[in-house]
């Protein structure tokens, strides 16, 4: 296939097909409309076109993928939650799954039919994962889990969770992952009222639940290589430079319009704002390019994933400084970047601990005592 041809299909179908009022960052509107739209990308071979041909996917590569995803999240990506399902959830269950968990899990997946939820964070283990205490207990059958989880992303709408909880007190050797049912009996779901959106984040807990043993994804001690092999995927997943610079170019057509744009002192902003959604983009298109040659994950993701939140922020506070009215429903695309950035360096892992872990890696600092 052509990527060229692809991403033009793309953008005409989801400029055609995509309402104003859902680009909110989690909304019970947005989750059911990427429920109708992800399986029209998937009809026309946009949806996951850097799966191997094995898995029901085009046989691209990193590049294919990302680039997409760039057309994608410049109009508030359409994909909603399922962006996770073909940036890291499917392709973790492609390298790690059993073939009965990918038989099982994938073909709704690559469909565009499923929704998929992560539950990491717990009220004493955000950035610190491995401090984790969601507790497994081996049982006849399967696990029996009991625990919290907090800020979890589509929780509410979820059909499945992505699940880390721990059999033993082994800080990293003794957590699991399992591929749990939402639907099943003691799993309770709670709304976090917070000013990023409608309904997209929320506590999660889970007394007693029974999971079956079949799904445990991967072997006994194995979790820990599984979470970093996904995380790698997940941080540098979501090129949100690409809607910061469709907001930057909105904000030059509207400053024209309103006869302020030979103001030095905007172009002097303008002119920075874009420069850090350019770098943005560079830093992440370096990791893509070593993905797509095969190269281990290395510390320009974690430095990727910070020029990324600062190119969100900075837009953010330029649109919010020159263009208050946009955040009073002048703008609803507006709001949306705005509920966007005001996450984006709590999403995806601390922008302040990609700081920590770009230290250690790339400048080989030592860590805290």
């Amino acid at each position: 296939y052509q990527l060229p041809a692809l991403m033009s299909s793309c953008r005409i179908c989801t400029l055609s097909t995509l309402p104003i009022e859902l680009h909110g960052p989690g909304s019970a509107g947005q989750t059911e409309y990427s429920k109708e739209f992800c399986p029209k990308l998937h009809a026309e071979g946009m949806f996951v076109p850097h799966w191997p041909e094995a898995f029901g996917g085009l046989g691209g590569n990193s590049w294919d993928h990302f680039i997409l995803g760039e057309e994608l999240w410049a109009v508030g990506e359409p994909r909603g939650p399922q962006y996770m399902n073909v940036n890291w959830i499917g392709p973790v269950l492609m390298r790690y799954g059993s073939p009965e968990q990918q038989e099982r899990f994938l073909p709704e997946m690559r469909e565009g039919k499923v929704t998929w939820c992560q539950g990491f964070s717990e009220p004493s283990a955000g950035s610190d994962l491995a401090a984790l205490r969601t507790h497994a207990e081996p049982v006849e059958g399967g696990y029996r889990v009991t625990g919290a989880k907090v800020w979890t992303s589509y929780a509410g709408l979820g059909d499945y969770c992505f699940l880390l909880a721990r059999t033993s007190s082994d800080r990293k050797g003794g957590i699991v992952i399992l591929l749990v049912d939402m639907t099943s009996p003691g799993i309770q779901v709670k709304d976090i009222p917070s000013v990023i959106g409608r309904g997209d984040i929320h506590e999660v807990f889970f007394d007693d639940v029974f999971v079956p043993a079949d799904r445990l994804l991967g072997e006994i001690g194995q979790a820990w290589e599984i979470i970093n092999f996904g995380l790698a995927n997940e941080r540098i997943g979501i090129p949100r430079y690409a809607f910061s610079e469709r907001m930057v170019h909105r904000a030059v057509e509207r400053l024209k319009t309103d006869g302020r744009y030979n103001d030095p002192v905007i172009q002097d902003r303008l002119g920075r704002v874009l420069a850090l959604c350019q770098a943005a983009r560079l830093l992440v298109y370096k990791v893509i390019d070593e993905r797509a040659k095969g190269k281990e994950p290395n510390a320009y993701g974690n430095l990727a994933r910070w020029s990324v939140v600062r190119a969100d922020q900075a837009v953010n506070d330029f649109m919010t400084e020159f263009m208050p009215d946009g955040l009073l429903g002048a703008d609803p695309m507006q709001t949306a970047h705005h509920q966007r950035a005001i996450a984006a360096g709590i999403a995806s892992g601390a922008a302040e601990i990609q700081l920590n872990l770009a230290a250690r890696r790339h400048l080989n600092l030592p860590g805290d005592k």
